[in-house]
């Protein structure tokens, strides 16, 4: 029951009604005062979309721990004892981009050169090693060197020292940093140069011509720690935009697997919003889990927590389509695990080259 006062007026603020208690009987609109604060706004708001009762928890137990089960109750018409599958989406993905852009899920770290990376070599000149000529008695000898002379030269030594260190810990760095990815070519400019003065078949299309670009720049521009972390950033940015954008797609194909006769576009259009509801959240508990685990120190026992829980929500992400699938199409399990399987990498596949396309797209706003 809501606290707010009830107006002294019985007309209702929206249809001019006369309002004899609370709500309206006409439009059902409370009959409050219309001036609230931005507190009881904000609370409205998550009123309204998860109605503070048991539909909401319940909904997110069975969405995360009971596959098909919430997608089997909507669909047998109980749909006051659960929430509405779109608004359920649309409030874990409204949370799910807050918590990610007010976190990001990984601070650029600031990477410099391997060159910089140690200590500035500085050679004195060869050339202030001169011999001193003195002159005796009108003939020229040839001194020693001074001590000052000495003292450079002990300097260029050390110095000489010090760069064969660097070069060592170079080599040792530089070991296991393979390329992430490398596709034959150095440069911008050597693809440049191929692709208008090669021959036909060392050139490439337009759209591989593009593409290239693209990561040769990224390659040009960042060191390989760069990359994995940019791109691993813009993952977790972009996935759930990209799920958004990729649902239809995905009931589509589910669409196209199934008995057209007995399973509409919209049964699987449900089970999609749900699935995907589900993908949401557990991207959501896995960057809350990266966030909160951190601030109890390094130490093995945290270290394998933290791992052990990543590891089983990873798992969890990708068998949770299995039993989902079989449980709300009804098919033999092995009938259901041949679908399944199809359609998991079918999609699998689709998603990652559209989030590396868009990662690659994006990628002037990111770098």
């Amino acid at each position: 029951m809501s606290k707010e006062k009830i107006r002294p007026d019985k007309t209702c603020l929206n249809c001019n009604h006369i309002v004899a208690e609370r709500y309206c009987p006409n439009c059902g609109q409370e009959n409050t005062l219309s001036r609230l604060s931005f507190h009881h706004i904000f609370i409205h708001f998550f009123k309204d979309l998860t109605h503070y009762d048991n539909a909401f928890w319940k909904s997110i137990f069975y969405l995360f721990f009971k596959p098909a089960a919430l997608t089997k109750a909507y669909m047998a018409g109980k749909r006051l004892s659960y929430l509405n599958p779109i608004r359920l989406y649309i409030f874990i993905s409204f949370v799910t981009f807050l918590m990610i852009s007010l976190f990001p899920n990984n601070p650029e770290k600031e990477m410099t050169s391997p060159s910089a990376k140690h200590e500035q070599v500085t050679i004195p000149n060869i050339d202030s090693l001169h011999i001193e000529e003195k002159s005796v008695d009108g003939l020229t000898k040839v001194g020693l060197l001074s001590q000052q002379n000495n003292d450079t030269i002990k300097k260029i030594l050390e110095q000489t020292d010090k760069i064969d260190k660097v070069k060592d810990t170079q080599t040792t760095d530089s070991t296991p940093n393979k390329e992430v990815a490398d596709f034959g070519y150095k440069s911008i400019t050597e693809l440049d140069s191929i692709q208008k003065h090669g021959s036909k078949k060392a050139q490439v299309t337009d759209t591989e011509y593009w593409l290239l670009k693209k990561w040769l720049t990224v390659k040009e521009e960042n060191t390989n720690e760069q990359i994995v972390d940019k791109f691993t950033e813009s993952f977790a940015h972009n996935l759930p935009k990209l799920l958004f954008m990729y649902m239809p797609v995905f009931a589509f194909v589910l669409w196209l697997f199934h008995d057209k006769k007995k399973w509409y576009y919209y049964d699987s259009g449900i089970f999609t919003l749900h699935y995907f509801s589900f993908l949401l959240l557990l991207v959501l508990t896995l960057f809350f889990i990266d966030k909160i685990f951190p601030l109890f120190g390094n130490n093995p026992v945290t270290e394998w927590v933290h791992f052990s829980l990543k590891t089983l929500g990873i798992f969890w992400m990708i068998y949770y389509f299995f039993p989902a699938h079989r449980r709300f199409y009804g098919e033999k399990i092995m009938v259901s695990l041949f679908k399944s399987s199809v359609i998991f990498i079918i999609n699998l596949v689709v998603i990652t080259l559209l989030l590396v396309l868009f990662a690659l797209y994006t990628y002037n706003n990111i770098h």
